[in-house]
C-alpha cells in the first residue's frame, strides 16, 4: 500500500499551509483528510472551495446536506467521511434518528428525506444515467431542478474526499472515533 503523509502546517507544500492554517482556525485541528490532500494543494483547495458551496449556497437545509452526504459516503464504504459527518450532523443539530438511518441503512424518518436518499444512490449507482421517471420520482417528492443539479454537486464533493480516503487508509481523527462505522453485512 503507498503511503500518503498526514501533513502539519510546517510539513505542507508551501502552498497548502494557508489551507491547513484556515482548517485549525475552523476546527480547532487540521482534520486528518485535510492533512491527506495537503500533498496536492489543489485537491485541498477544490475539496474546502466544493466543501463551502454545498453546504452553505444550496438550497438543502441541514436534514438534506446529511442524508446527501452520509448517502454517498455509506454507498462508498468512506471509513472516515461516515463518522466524521456523524459528528458534523450532531454539530448541526440533526436527528440523530436519521444519521441512524443512513449510517444503518434503514427507513428514514420521512417520505421526503427516503426520496433524497433515493435518487442520490441513483445518480451515484447509475453515473447520473438516472431515467426520466426517477428524476420525476424526485421532483414529486417536492424537490427542485435545482436540486437534482446540487446533487450532482454534493456527489464530486464526496468522491474527492470518498476516495483520498480510500487511498490514504485515513486515520479517523480523535474526536469522529466515537462514531466509528463499519458497513453492515448484506442482509439474507
Amino acid at each position: 500500500m503507498t503511503e500518503f503523509t498526514l501533513h502539519t502546517i510546517e510539513s505542507a507544500p508551501e502552498a497548502s499551509k494557508p489551507l491547513l492554517e484556515d482548517s485549525l482556525k475552523g476546527f480547532g485541528r487540521v482534520p486528518g483528510l485535510h492533512a491527506v490532500m495537503a500533498d496536492s494543494p489543489a485537491l485541498l483547495d477544490g475539496y474546502k472551495y466544493l466543501h463551502r458551496v454545498f453546504a452553505q449556497d444550496t438550497s438543502f437545509d441541514k436534514d438534506e446536506l446529511t442524508v446527501v452526504w452520509q448517502t454517498i459516503n455509506v454507498e462508498h464504504e468512506c471509513h472516515y467521511c461516515v463518522p466524521a459527518h456523524t459528528g458534523i450532523a450532531k454539530m448541526m443539530k440533526v436527528d440523530d434518528a436519521i444519521s441512524e438511518a443512513l449510517r444503518n441503512e434503514t427507513p428514514l424518518p420521512n417520505d421526503h428525506l427516503e426520496a433524497l436518499r433515493t435518487f442520490t444512490l441513483q445518480m451515484v449507482r447509475q453515473r447520473s444515467d438516472v431515467t426520466d421517471a426517477q428524476v420525476q420520482t424526485f421532483l414529486d417528492a417536492g424537490f427542485t431542478k435545482q436540486q437534482v443539479l446540487e446533487v450532482v454537486l454534493g456527489i464530486a464533493q464526496k468522491v474527492m474526499s470518498n476516495y483520498t480516503n480510500h487511498l490514504a487508509e485515513t486515520p479517523v481523527d480523535k474526536p469522529m472515533q466515537a462514531f466509528a462505522w463499519e458497513k453492515a453485512a448484506p442482509k439474507g
